[in-house]
Formats: structure tokens, C-alpha cells, sequence
């Protein structure tokens, strides 16, 4: 029987198997590294087509770092991804590039002018269209630089195991398709909703740049403030409330739990509500006008 919560002494076939089970739970529990992306994609879309080209846009990039990563586990060389700050840099960073998509999005690059090479990188488009969702992809490689015990449990138990250098990226590359399976699943969920709104297509163009906009910019200044409170006292990424659920994401309420609810439920869900408030605001006046 595979034992999810603390695998070990695992044979080849058991532990790609586990491998890609971990990366369907990873990506199905509410986690910091996928959920707030996926969800302002996916939102920014409009639609479940699109919401699940969202997902699997991001989940692409996280599968491609985390195949690398499992090959440097293999050859013993991710002691820098497994220190304990890595993580808050990573928010760091991922903070940082999700304010910038956030401030894009909503502001539809006019503000980066003065910085050339910048605005090359992001696509130009005009508010009548979905939000753009290519920089996804760079999320996606971004948060797989992310730690944790599914990483743990991936680079120092599963990818040993492997036979070879050449298959040392497998274990890595399962758990990437498997988060990438569960990704798909909800940014289609996501796409899905907004498109069944009984609004019209320009309306929902413009809830999903205000809601896409808003949770990353915020978003991405929360995470940046918690990477480095993280780096400034490091009882802060230790600190969490267990839960006595025996399932990695679920078993204890922490800063990245915290996280996906404030970004998610809060900045997303209140700039859902604002954003529904004001188009029926504007449709009643349109009728009564």
C-alpha cells in the first residue's frame, strides 16, 4: 500500500507512481505556488476553454522546473533549492512577477514606457480581449523552484531511487503532470464560472482584467512581503496550526494556507464582487437611460 505521507525504501515503479499521485494532490489541495496563478488566469479568460489552456500554460512551466530539479537531485546538487530561505525567495520573486503582470494587466502596459526591454517581454493587446496568459508559463517555472514536503519528499526519496542520469528527471516530471492534470481541472472550473455569468462578452472582458489584475498585483505584493518577513525572522515559515489531517497541503494551517485564502477568497473573491456590483450598476443605468 503507498504510504503518500511519508514514503521510503520505495522500488522504481512504486515511486513514479507516488510521484505522480503527490503532483495530483499537490495540485488539487489550496496551494501558494498554483491556486492564486491559475485562478487570476483562469478568471482572465473568461471561458473553461481558455481557463483550462490557463492551467495548462502554467502547469507547463512548473513541470519543466521540477523534471530539472529531480535531475539535480539525482546528482546530489539541490542542496540550494532544499536551504531554508530558498523558499522565501522565491516568494520574492514570484511576488514580484506577479505584481508586475497584475499592474500590466490592468493598466494594459501603458505604464512601462520608460522601460523598454520590459514591455517587448509583454504581450500588447486592448481591453477587449481575454487577459493575455503566456507570462503563465513563467509563474509556472518561477513557484517550481518552491520547497516544501512534496519537493522533499520528490528530490530526496523518489529521485535517488532512479537507475540512471538519464531518467533522473521522471520522478520530477510525474509529479509536474499531475499537479498539471488537477491545474487543467480547476482553470476550467474557474474559466468555467465566469463564462456562465449572463453578461456580455465585453462585460466579462472587463470583470476579468479588473478580477486577473487585482489578485496578481496585490497578490504579488503580499507574497513578496511574506517572503521577506520569512527572510527577516524565519519562524514565520515554520510557524503553522496542524490540522490532524494527514495530507501534505491540508495537514496544517501555515503562511502559505494563509496566502492562497487572502489572495483567492479575499483579494479575488471581493474584486469578483465589486467588479459584478458595478457592471449590473452599469446595466441598470443603460436601461433606465
Amino acid at each position: 500500500m503507498l504510504n503518500l505521507w511519508n514514503p521510503s525504501h520505495l522500488s522504481l515503479s512504486v515511486g513514479l507512481i507516488t510521484a505522480f499521485i503527490l503532483g495530483m494532490i499537490h495540485g488539487i489541495t489550496p496551494d501558494e505556488h498554483t491556486w492564486p496563478i491559475t485562478f487570476s488566469y483562469s478568471i482572465g479568460s473568461y471561458s473553461s476553454k481558455k481557463g483550462m489552456l490557463s492551467g495548462l500554460v502554467f502547469s507547463t512551466g512548473f513541470t519543466l522546473q521540477r523534471a530539472i530539479a529531480s535531475e539535480l537531485a539525482f546528482m546530489a546538487l539541490t542542496g540550494f533549492l532544499m536551504s531554508s530561505s530558498s523558499e522565501n525567495i522565491v516568494y520574492i520573486i514570484v511576488g514580484i512577477v506577479m505584481a508586475i503582470s497584475g499592474y500590466y494587466i490592468l493598466h494594459k502596459g501603458r505604464s512601462f514606457h520608460l522601460i523598454p526591454w520590459l514591455e517587448k517581454l509583454l504581450p500588447q493587446t486592448d481591453d477587449s480581449k481575454p487577459v493575455p496568459i503566456r507570462l503563465a508559463f513563467l509563474h509556472g517555472i518561477i513557484a517550481g523552484c518552491g520547497t516544501g514536503a512534496f519537493a522533499t519528499i520528490i528530490y530526496t526519496v523518489i529521485s535517488p531511487t532512479m537507475p540512471s542520469v538519464w531518467v533522473g528527471f521522471v520522478p520530477g516530471l510525474l509529479f509536474g503532470l499531475g499537479t498539471l492534470s488537477m491545474q487543467v481541472i480547476i482553470g476550467a472550473l474557474f474559466g468555467w464560472w465566469i463564462q456562465s455569468r449572463n453578461i456580455s462578452q465585453s462585460s466579462k472582458a472587463n470583470i476579468g482584467q479588473f478580477v486577473s489584475g487585482n489578485t496578481l498585483q496585490y497578490g504579488g505584493l503580499l507574497f513578496m512581503l511574506a517572503g521577506i518577513l520569512g527572510l527577516i525572522d524565519p519562524s514565520i515559515s515554520d510557524w503553522g496550526v496542524n490540522t490532524g489531517i494527514r495530507v501534505h497541503n491540508l495537514d496544517s494551517i501555515n503562511i502559505g494556507v494563509i496566502l492562497v485564502v487572502i489572495i483567492v477568497a479575499g483579494i479575488g473573491g471581493v474584486s469578483m464582487w465589486l467588479a459584478l456590483r458595478k457592471n449590473k450598476e452599469n446595466t441598470l443605468g443603460t436601461h433606465n437611460g
